[in-house]
């Protein structure tokens, strides 16, 4: 299982939020390349990175800080999300050197966008599910969608998708533990891979999703614990490398 640390941006800074809340966060560091570069020398293996004012405005607000990351990080695959709502825009990303782009508000809004961005750039691209209580939230968390999130992940199987990013938006930012259950029911459902996000707080976390590896969930995204010191990157993935038992 791979351990996947995130940088969230906004406003050209590394933030947390709690709950997908912009007027709740916590910044980090005002240098996201150098924030970049200790993942790296931690032994990150991708990094996840979240343009926030792109997610809340739809369109790239960051774009500048994630091609500076991209070119100074070459040999790490960098998957994106936040703003990404064309296929232009996702295709520039992809030409600065981005891995992998994570498509949310679109992918519910308008389904048939995820099929034509897997024709456009394949390979490439993950559709990023955010829910509580098994629903969809859409527009950085802002609304319910009112649909069903194993129901909208099955639709994208065909499509060519890379993977189902799954957040617990009910758990992430709060420390409060992975909802791994949830994930590894949404894992089991589909035959694409699942990787887990939001909540993930202690080494607890880790072997509770490592006993679900085996449903799908190929790996985790880690923010506020890194950055809190609550979990060690390099330790996370030594543990996930290993195993359950490790």
């Amino acid at each position: 299982m791979l351990i996947i640390p995130a940088i969230d941006l906004k406003d050209g800074q590394c933030v947390r939020l709690r709950q997908g809340r912009m007027d709740d966060d916590t910044v980090f560091s005002d240098n996201p390349v150098e924030m970049a570069g200790r993942w790296v020398a931690a032994g990150a293996r991708r990094l996840h990175i979240v343009d926030l004012n792109g997610a809340f405005e739809g369109r790239p607000v960051n774009e500048q800080v994630i091609r500076d990351i991209a070119a100074a990080y070459p040999d790490l695959p960098v998957q994106l999300g936040g703003g990404i709502r064309d296929v232009a825009t996702a295709e520039a990303y992809i030409n600065a050197g981005v891995a992998y782009v994570i498509i949310g508000t679109m992918a519910v809004r308008e389904p048939g966008f995820v099929k034509d961005l897997c024709k456009a750039v394949p390979g490439h691209v993950y559709v990023g599910l955010d829910a509580k209580d098994g629903m969809v939230a859409v527009d950085g968390w802002a609304e319910d969608s009112g649909i069903d999130v194993t129901v909208l992940a099955r639709k994208f199987e065909d499509d060519g998708i890379e993977g189902i990013i799954y957040t617990d938006i009910s758990r992430d930012g709060m420390m409060q533990g992975v909802n791994a259950d949830a994930t590894a029911r949404l894992a089991e459902a589909l035959t694409v891979p699942v990787v887990a996000s939001g909540g993930v707080s202690t080494m607890d976390d880790i072997y509770r999703l490592l006993e679900h590896e085996s449903s799908g969930i190929n790996a985790a995204i880690i923010g506020r614990a890194l950055y809190e010191g609550a979990l060690d990157l390099a330790q996370c993935q030594r543990v996930a490398d290993a195993g359950k038992e490790g």
